[in-house]
């Protein structure tokens, strides 16, 4: 089974609420992770907040074109979840 996304919640404070297709979901804080050419702009948290589940690629995208792969996203959860813990 492939891993993707199943639904997608952006929230303020460039976080994402994230469900996912193995039953795992949780909260990503992603400020760390807006760095570089496409994800920069990302820190227009108004630009942020636009993220949406894109079915096709089972995954988060935002209309600048920008996505994260559902694998980087889950091991940033379970990181996240762990220094939490």
């Amino acid at each position: 089974m492939f891993l993707h996304t199943e639904y997608i919640e952006p929230k303020s404070g460039f976080r994402l609420f994230v469900r996912f297709n193995n039953g795992v979901s949780g909260e990503i804080n992603l400020e760390n992770e807006l760095w570089g050419e496409v994800f920069e702009p990302l820190r227009d948290e108004a630009l942020f907040l636009t993220a949406r589940q894109d079915p096709l690629m089972g995954t988060v995208v935002w209309g600048n074109g920008a996505d994260f792969a559902p694998e980087f996203l889950f091991d940033l959860l379970v990181a996240q979840t762990n220094k939490a813990a």
